[in-house]
């Protein structure tokens, strides 16, 4: 999906195992745990696994 949709949009994958206070700060309750920011603030999550083109149309959506 990064690759599709590079130059519209910036991915990123944090560990929170590895990095806690990231977990805490958003909130996290589960994972894989999905968060779209629009101007430094989330502006959609979601909780579960999906299909790639699932995150696609869902970032397309919330974009």
């Amino acid at each position: 999906v990064a690759e599709e949709m590079s130059g519209a949009v910036k991915i990123a994958k944090i560990n929170v195992d590895e990095n806690p206070m990231a977990g805490s700060r958003y909130g996290v309750r589960g994972l894989p745990t999905l968060m779209i920011f629009k101007d430094g603030k989330v502006a959609a999550t979601h909780l579960g696994a999906m299909s790639k083109q699932a995150i696609a149309d869902w970032v397309k959506q919330s974009a």
